[in-house]
């Protein structure tokens, strides 16, 4: 009857490396770098003989790939983080 309820006592529980928090952090992050990513296309020509200078623009040079470092920072503070800590 002991080995019962012994048995009854020890559920495993679902392990995760990280709390609710840490996954909310992470999806921001992921939601920054997808931004910058998509910041970065287009620019492009149809025509392989004509040159668009719009791929040199302030957003593609620039923007999109600081968002893309900041969506990268925001990542690993988010596995960095821990929110037991108060």
């Amino acid at each position: 009857m002991g080995e019962q309820k012994r048995k009854q006592e020890q559920k495993p529980e679902p392990y995760f490396i990280f709390e609710k928090k840490n996954y909310q952090v992470m999806l921001i992050g992921i939601a920054v770098i997808a931004l910058g990513f998509l910041l970065m296309t287009g620019g492009g020509s149809d025509d392989p003989e004509v040159f668009n200078p719009e791929i040199y623009s302030w957003r593609r040079i620039r923007l999109a790939p600081m968002l893309v470092l900041l969506g990268f920072g925001i990542e690993v503070y988010a596995i960095l983080l821990n929110p037991k800590k108060k």
